[in-house]
């Protein structure tokens, strides 16, 4: 189940952990970092 996805945000991939077992189909951001910036992305596409 080592399955592997594209962050929305960084656009890089990342693996399954552990911690990200019981929700790994919500997952969508490969770090913290990413989660919390996820807004700054969409307000950037919609300028554009």
């Amino acid at each position: 189940m080592k399955d592997e996805k594209i962050c929305k945000v960084c656009k890089k991939p990342f693996t399954w952990r552990k911690k990200w077992k019981k929700d790994w189909e919500q997952v969508l951001f490969c770090s913290e970092r990413c989660r919390r910036s996820k807004n700054r992305v969409k307000n950037d596409l919609s300028n554009m």
